[in-house]
């Protein structure tokens, strides 16, 4: 069921605290913590090349993960990920227990098909995606990589809101009011006119110039 597999020690209670994870990230740790399910939170730390590894996929942010530890399976979702600020590295994970037949809460990002061959790109439009991911619920045996959003009928000055999306079987969106269904995902706009107001420019030029020339001619006569 998981596609990705981490390997987790336990951290002692001399290892939490801001001093502590520091020194655990010297040592080339990421401190962490599964929480969620029936039972008690644990604090623990994982190696830093392989969070960072698997990181770089983006399925892994709307994946079961299989976190190792002491000789345990526990079936987990990355829930929050602190980064450093401006070098980007991981600085602390947390880590959701699944729980077998319960629904969860998911974001799952978006991805945007069929926009080079879409109406409104053949028309000279410029596509805009607003959203980057989306929060749905479901089984977690049922949780997609990513839901797809299809742009193939999207024409200029059209829009796709959230409550168009389509949505496997057996998955719904996490909606708090109305109004969130009206969020807009995706956009076609009109190209840009930056051209046109330079071609108006010389065309406009053009008569001042013509005017000039009768005139230069005279004063030489």
């Amino acid at each position: 069921m998981s596609q990705f597999t981490l390997n987790g020690v336990a951290r002692a209670e001399s290892q939490q605290g801001k001093g502590a994870s520091r020194r655990l990230r010297k040592d080339n740790l990421v401190p962490a913590i599964i929480y969620g399910g029936n039972d008690e939170p644990v604090a623990i730390c994982v190696k830093t090349n392989e969070i960072v590894k698997a990181l770089s996929n983006e399925a892994f942010f709307s994946s079961v993960i299989a976190i190792n530890l002491d000789g345990a399976e526990h079936e987990v979702i990355i829930k929050a990920l602190q980064r450093h600020p401006s070098k980007g590295f991981p600085l602390h994970v947390d880590f959701q227990r699944i729980v077998r037949g319960q629904t969860m809460n998911f974001n799952v990002p978006v991805h945007v098909v069929n926009e080079e061959t879409s109406v409104g790109k053949k028309a000279g439009g410029i596509l805009t995606t607003l959203v980057n991911d989306i929060e749905i619920n479901c089984l977690p045996r049922n949780l997609p990589e990513a839901i797809e959003i299809d742009v193939a009928n999207l024409a200029i000055g059209e829009s796709i809101h959230l409550s168009d999306v389509k949505l496997p079987n057996e998955v719904t969106l996490v909606t708090h009011d109305e109004a969130d269904l009206n969020r807009t995902i995706a956009t076609m706009q009109a190209p840009a006119v930056a051209e046109s107001t330079e071609e108006t420019a010389e065309e406009a030029a053009a008569p001042a110039e013509e005017a000039a020339a009768p005139a230069e001619e005279a004063t030489e006569e």
